[in-house]
């Protein structure tokens, strides 16, 4: 009999990072809301403070001081982190249309995708400039100017197009950074603006101050110049003696805001300009289950300029209406004050204050921003304990839905004598939405009623046979499923086999049938993806309802007799070749911990998407004498069976291992895969290990792989070579970890070069 679980009622799906949704996830994260399922779908891992960006740009902060790492705080929340960019709305069907996922199904929804700068009315911009946002695309944009100011024999001529607070911060910034890093002198910088004077919406006084700052730091003002145009080395603008050619060799867009386009090809209420309308409770004017805040939306009655403070200011009401809105309970009313406090930095530790009338300068004023910026930073960097599990149901046995009452105990309390299986209805819907591959050899298959599939195999031919299943390591029931799928399919290429046929089995969170249905379909849809990927057929498979997501494969595949792969084929002198890096266990307990920083799991995610199909097929083809996939047992124990089965020793070179970005520093922590302890049993198969046991990658050899490399010997001859095609074929990390020693006599035994 199951405990009771948590029940999924409504869908909050958030879009966007921004910093009005920062602050809804750390209120769900203090205080949950029984039966809603948070979903934060976002192009970004790291989120950027618009506070902290002109700091940044002038080279006072690093990376994560200025950026909100998303997954931890989405952790923290119990929130499902999406990695994807929204693309579009089905308003009708309420769905989240994503560029490389599934559309995404919500109750509620809320829009937070900040905006970017406005380019439409300037011809050439996309082929000739460099926007401000997004901010990683401008800071890799801006390196490759940084390159090209080193290697220039004479200065560069830049130009900020912008005339507000953005553009005169930015181009302060930049100025700083280049005199600090190149010397003075090594670029012009230029400020065009299509306004005269700059800064608009600011007291005369505060202009005047910058127009001294400008000129100190002979950066070349173009009052009433709006640029019309750009061309490679020169830009166009208009201003009131006419048109002029101005030589540069950067563009650099801060221009006003520009909403997405896809915004207003949703069918959504929009301004003039493309934003979302919003009304006072920050709700779509023409759709009630869509929020909008930050610079995406304008609010109808209360417009105000975008900035990242109106954006920090809405977030709390945002959080409130939201929790209303899934308890379809009251909205609040949210009305912005007119006049903000501005605090406009100069690039060098200086910064200016406005508001209305007042206005000051000094060290004093950048010290007193930068204790602001860093207080906010720290509400979303040092989380603290979690406001406690939520009850899933008061102590009747019920829980919210929509202002009712519904007995959870149809969900709770399933009987198991039916298998719990998954509803027929449901699964053939499910099974309407999935593509799968066509194949002449499945006889029966998918698409039909009978009671097993039936593949027909070719005569000489070998079937290899592997199965897997286990519990999501992530939230995201898409990507569970195509790298469980990797996972499972990485024994049929270690096997130096092609896959031919799966079967999978599904184990779902209880729910109402339309949550069990969408999660089901995410599921395969993922499977399916990596499947075909692998020219395999999706063939049938079991579904069943349970206490958590869990999905596993049984994998078929076919191979020459005389070709298999096996463990046993290692011989003296063979270098042992490993084609991904190492780290997956240690990254997703400390991911589990909230101690992982999300660029760390998503580099780790890439690699556990990668499938090692293009590898077994460069290792076969260089003459591979043993294989095997590195996963649970980590890279020692799976290198130990093969030892074993050939009758060979090994010496393996610490210091080669390859490693994903982040694990040396969790497994530095003491932060360990549950499995490890049952892997570092091994440790007596190293001959050396009281030496070995002082080096930082030691525990390396232990730690448990999800959808892990595969690991061969190969000959040395064909080493060079095989590992320059794996690399070409992607995997950038591959490397030669060691060699295979004749035997001593001794057990499996493994060497450690330090």
């Amino acid at each position: 009999m199951h405990g009771q679980p948590d029940i999924v009622y409504k869908d909050l799906v958030l879009i966007g990072g921004g910093h009005s949704h920062v602050a809804v996830l750390r209120a769900f994260g203090m205080r949950p809301e029984p039966g809603v399922r948070l979903t934060l779908i976002s192009r970004d891992i790291h989120t950027p403070y618009s506070g902290m960006l002109p700091g940044y740009i002038a080279g006072h902060y690093g990376f994560d001081d200025v950026h909100v790492d998303l997954r931890p705080l989405a952790h923290f929340a119990g929130c499902r982190l999406y990695h994807d960019e929204a693309t579009g709305l089905d308003l009708a069907n309420r769905m989240v249309l994503c560029r490389g996922r599934p559309p995404v199904s919500y109750d509620v929804l809320s829009v937070d995708v900040g905006s970017a700068p406005d380019d439409r009315h300037i011809l050439g911009a996309a082929e000739h400039t460099l926007p401000v946002k997004p901010v990683d695309r401008f800071v890799s944009g801006w390196s490759e100017i940084e390159r090209r100011i080193a290697d220039a024999a004479q200065p560069l001529r830049i130009a900020v197009v912008g005339g507000g607070a953005a553009g005169v911060e930015l181009v302060l910034s930049l100025q700083h950074r280049v005199s600090v890093t190149f010397g003075t002198g090594r670029a012009r910088f230029h400020l065009f603006s299509e306004s005269s004077p700059i800064l608009a919406g600011h007291d005369a006084r505060v202009r005047h101050r910058f127009l001294r700052i400008l000129g100190e730091r002979d950066i070349s003002l173009h009052p009433a110049h709006r640029v019309y145009e750009a061309r490679a080395g020169e830009l166009l603008a208009v201003h009131p003696a006419g048109m002029q050619a101005f030589p540069c060799d950067a563009i650099i867009l801060a221009t006003h805001a520009a909403a997405p386009d896809w915004i207003a090809q949703t069918g959504i209420a929009t301004t003039p300009d493309g934003f979302v309308e919003i009304n006072d409770f920050l709700q779509s004017s023409s759709h009630p289950e869509v929020f909008a805040a930050g610079d995406v939306a304008t609010m109808r009655n209360h417009p105000r300029v975008k900035s990242g403070v109106m954006a920090v200011r809405q977030g709390p009401a945002l959080a409130r209406n939201l929790r209303h809105a899934v308890r379809s309970e009251q909205l609040a009313a949210f009305i912005p004050q007119r006049r903000f406090l501005a605090l406009i930095s100069t690039g060098d530790r200086w910064a200016v204050a406005s508001r209305g009338r007042f206005c000051v300068e000094g060290p004093a004023i950048w010290r007193w921003k930068d204790r602001i910026d860093r207080r906010w930073m720290s509400r979303y960097s040092e989380l603290p304990a979690a406001g406690g599990m939520a009850p899933t149901a008061d102590t009747s046995g019920k829980t919210a839905d929509g202002g009712a009452l519904r007995d959870i105990s149809a969900y709770a309390m399933r009987c198991g004598g039916c298998g719990s299986k998954i509803g027929g209805t449901v699964l053939a819907r499910v099974l309407a939405r999935i593509q799968t591959v066509s194949r002449a050899d499945v006889l029966v298959g998918l698409r039909d009623a009978d009671d097993a599939a039936v593949i027909e195999v070719p005569p000489g031919r070998a079937m290899v046979h592997t199965v897997d299943f286990f519990r999501a390591i992530i939230d995201d029931p898409y990507l569970f499923g195509r790298i469980a799928a990797n996972h499972s399919l990485g024994d049929i290429y270690a096997m130096g086999a092609q896959p031919q046929s799966a079967l999978a089995v599904a184990s779902i969170p209880y729910g109402p049938e339309a949550k069990i249905e969408q999660a089901l379909y995410e599921l395969m849809a993922g499977a399916a993806m990596a499947l075909e990927e692998s020219g395999a057929a999706l063939v049938g498979g079991h579904s069943s309802e349970g206490a958590e997501l869990a999905f596993g494969l049984c994998v078929n595949g076919l191979a020459e007799p005389g070709r298999l792969l096996r463990k046993s084929g290692m011989r003296p002198g063979d270098q042992l070749v490993l084609a991904k890096a190492l780290g997956t266990g240690t990254l997703f307990a400390a991911d589990m911990r909230r101690r992982a920083k999300g660029r760390w799991i998503d580099a780790a995610l890439e690699s556990m998407l990668q499938s090692s199909r293009a590898a077994a097929d460069c290792l076969v083809r260089y003459g591979a004498s043993a294989c095997t996939d590195v996963t649970g047992f980590g890279l020692l124990g799976h290198l130990v069976e093969m030892l074993r089965a050939s009758g060979v020793d090994a010496e393996i070179d610490l210091g080669s291992l390859p490693v994903l970005d982040g694990a040396l520093e969790c497994l530095g922590q003491g932060i360990f895969s549950s499995l490890q302890p049952e892997n570092v049993r091994l440790r007596r198969a190293i001959r050396n290990l009281e030496a070995a046991a002082a080096h930082p990658r030691y525990p390396l050899l232990f730690d448990p792989q999800t959808a892990g490399g595969l690991l061969a010997s190969v000959p040395e001859a064909e080493t060079d070579a095989c590992l320059a095609d794996l690399r070409n074929a992607g995997y950038t990390r591959s490397t030669v970890i060691g060699r295979v020693l004749d035997p001593d006599g001794a057990p499996a035994p493994v060497v450690l070069r330090l």
